[in-house]
């Protein structure tokens, strides 16, 4: 018996050296602001949260929403090649980068179609275009459904809505509904996240240092990991049968090689959706916009201009 405990002693101890060894500190946001603001960094006070965004460009807003555990940095190369024709505004969602979290902890969709609606009065918008990607692309379509006048036109990319299965949830999402979930709280080594990243991109080789240490100082932001697990537990996706109601021109945008919100999705939008238009990129993952800014912007900028792009389309 004294054996048998010594060696669950043993054990014991290795397990807890490994997660000593894994444990990462929070990074305070002054330390992220200095690192990652700019010029066009603005911050305004919504819901007892200093939102962070960008507002670039000139002509109709065009309004950026980033994915789960992402920024308004994922958006950069779309910035660069819509701000002549569109004024841009991207933002940091309520829970990551340096918006950070929701001091009530409140992450339902209907927080997140109130918090837009409550973003955009103050900054004066009552008509605009808007684009989300995954999470982003949810609460999108559900501004659209809450408030059709709202939004004119919008850009679904491989968007978030219909209920995940035990074989399409991504690893992540299961991981975070565990009993170890709080783990990650204080754990977070940055090969995880690049990890994390090699399942979102179809193309590895696009996956720089840049963008691995990007999303690893967001992650570490102060609270955000807590935030991230909150947002997990509160994504239910029971609203899908409003689609079929939202008479809003759209365009779909998709990874061929998504894993995580997989392409039949993209065509089960393009079912339900009564005015929209389907474009699938062979090869590329779960966010295009980062694997081909340019060419994902510039079908972007076709479909909110009028005109239509025949290239990869369904």
């Amino acid at each position: 018996m004294k054996k048998i405990a010594s060696y669950f002693l043993l054990i014991l101890i290795v397990i807890c050296l490994l997660i000593v060894s894994l444990m990462r500190s929070d990074i305070p946001v002054q330390e992220l602001k200095t690192k990652y603001t700019n010029e066009h960094s603005k911050f305004i006070k919504i819901n007892g949260m200093q939102d962070h965004y960008t507002d670039e460009g000139q002509g109709t807003p065009l309004i950026l929403l980033h994915g789960i555990g992402s920024s308004l940095n994922t958006w950069d190369g779309w910035e660069e090649e819509l701000k002549a024709n569109f004024r841009i505004i991207r933002l940091d969602l309520p829970g990551f980068a340096l918006t950070g979290p929701n001091p009530t902890h409140e992450y339902s969709i209907e927080f997140y179609v109130s918090f837009m609606k409550s973003f955009l009065d103050a900054l004066t918008i009552d008509a605009c275009y808007m684009t989300g990607s995954s999470l982003g692309g949810y609460i999108t379509w559900n501004v659209a459904s809450a408030h059709p006048n709202l939004v004119k036109k919008m850009i679904l990319i491989d968007a978030a809505g219909y209920p995940f299965t035990n074989d399409t949830t991504p690893f992540v999402f299961k991981v975070a509904q565990t009993p170890i979930a709080p783990l990650f709280k204080n754990t977070t080594p940055r090969f995880l996240i690049a990890h994390i990243l090699k399942q979102v991109y179809g193309d590895d080789s696009k996956i720089t240092d840049t963008v691995i240490d990007r999303y690893y100082d967001y992650a570490r932001g102060e609270g955000n990991r807590g935030a991230f697990l909150d947002v997990v537990k509160s994504l239910h996706f029971t609203q899908y049968q409003k689609i079929k109601n939202i008479k809003t021109p759209t365009l779909l945008v998709w990874g061929a090689k998504d894993t995580w919100i997989e392409p039949q999705l993209g065509k089960r939008f393009q079912q339900d959706l009564p005015n929209s238009k389907l474009i699938m990129y062979p090869g590329v993952g779960h966010i295009p916009m980062e694997e081909l800014p340019k060419q994902t912007a510039a079908d972007a900028q076709l479909f909110l201009l009028g005109t239509s792009s025949n290239a990869n389309s369904n």
